[in-house]
């Protein structure tokens, strides 16, 4: 830990926050940091309640000019104190031991596949060739995505980077806006962007390791949709009932007590190739319908679960990390915002935040979180660096 409010590890990547948008101080360490590190990239993560997109963006090039970097608005920022809201986090990645491109994939509702994987799989193409010859292998490669979170296009657009980058893994996090539903922020190089995904393509020498962990339980309880909107994601039945009260039923409450609290509580998950994979409400509407993070259609068959152990599942991925690569030195993590307001409703925020501390956690709460090839809800996806010294890193 630094005294400049950073986070300062072996492998080279440094971690600043600030929470006061008039806070000149913070881009004074930011340049500071960049120097000190030779950052060639970062990313930028914030609170578009307590940060404007345009003034951040002159910032942060008058702070650190030519340096390349993708944020995003969120729903949540896991900082050094763990899970908070109002924060800025930005996260710098120092040239010698990352390489690092990023394009951006724009008109995810009507780009189509094809358009996609082609527009991905040159990208992929072209950063292989411009690497070092002895690069050869896929092991030393990922890639990240931040993804408009209203696009409703996550799971076709999710599928389509992952065709396209074949061998190279994927993780990501859905952008938010601060529980708002109105319209999420992704910037890449000073250029906004929405209906669209921020690819970034990274080389290092550096471990690391992706994972993702959950803590549902299927219960008996089966949801049938029978009338649906897809294209907003919106289901106006369940078991050919109305969907809000049928849901409230099911899970035993009376309907006008739902809450993102009730939903965070009593998720939906889908099976999938033998797997749960949770398809999280967003919300309630006037008229009794249910709108979700993930994609819904009619005929599909959803589970009522149940949250249990989230701080046992939490530490034991975390802990399975540390023993795959030999401990872990920094965390990238995309965390779902309902696993933040399911935490806070069972009393467990602050030992969620002590383990995120312990592993050096650092990213968003997300409106829906990437993994592989799949977009998925109340979830924590993750990549893992290990301790790599300045000489294996070439810092």
């Amino acid at each position: 830990m630094q005294p400049n409010g950073g986070i300062d590890q072996a492998c080279g990547i440094v971690a600043l926050e600030c929470d006061d948008p008039d806070d000149a101080g913070f881009w004074t360490r930011v340049a500071e940091a960049r120097a000190r590190v030779d950052a060639g990239f970062a990313l930028v993560f914030f609170s578009s309640l307590r940060f404007a997109a345009g003034p951040l963006g002159t910032a942060l090039a008058q702070a650190c000019p030519d340096l390349r970097y993708a944020a995003c608005s969120t729903a949540g920022e896991i900082t050094r104190a763990g899970v908070s809201e109002g924060n800025l986090v930005v996260i710098l990645f120092p040239a010698a031991s990352f390489r690092i491109e990023a394009l951006c994939v724009r008109d995810l509702r009507n780009a189509g596949m094809e358009r996609i994987v082609a527009q991905v799989g040159e990208a992929k193409r072209a950063f292989i060739a411009a690497g070092a010859p002895e690069a050869e292998s896929t092991a030393n490669r990922f890639a990240l995505c931040l993804i408009d979170g209203l696009s409703f296009a996550e799971e076709a657009a999710t599928a389509a980077l992952h065709w396209g980058l074949d061998d190279v893994p994927l993780l990501g996090g859905s952008a938010g806006d601060d529980m708002r539903f109105g319209a999420t922020t992704l910037i890449l190089d000073g250029e906004p962007a929405s209906d669209a995904a921020l690819l970034i393509l990274v080389e290092t020498p550096v471990p690391f390791h992706i994972f993702k962990t959950d803590n549902f339980v299927p219960t008996p309880n089966k949801l049938v949709v029978t009338r649906s909107d897809p294209d907003r994601r919106i289901v106006h039945e369940f078991n050919a009932a109305p969907a809000a009260a049928e849901y409230a039923r099911v899970i035993g409450i009376d309907p006008d007590s739902l809450s993102p609290m009730s939903f965070a509580s009593h998720p939906l998950v889908v099976r999938v190739g033998g797997e749960y994979y949770c398809r999280s409400v967003q919300k309630m509407n006037d008229d009794g319908s249910l709108s979700f993070f993930c994609a819904i259609d009619d005929g599909i068959v959803m589970t009522v679960a149940e949250p249990a152990g989230m701080t046992r599942t939490t530490r034991a991925a975390f802990e399975a990390v540390r023993e795959r690569i030999g401990g872990i030195d920094f965390v990238l993590g995309f965390d779902c915002v309902l696993r933040r307001i399911d935490a806070r409703n069972r009393q467990v925020t602050h030992r969620i935040a002590e383990i995120y501390r312990d592993n050096n956690v650092i990213g968003f709460n997300t409106y829906g979180e990437q993994y592989l090839s799949m977009h998925l809800n109340q979830t924590f996806t993750g990549i893992a660096f290990g301790p790599g010294t300045a000489q294996e890193t070439g810092a």
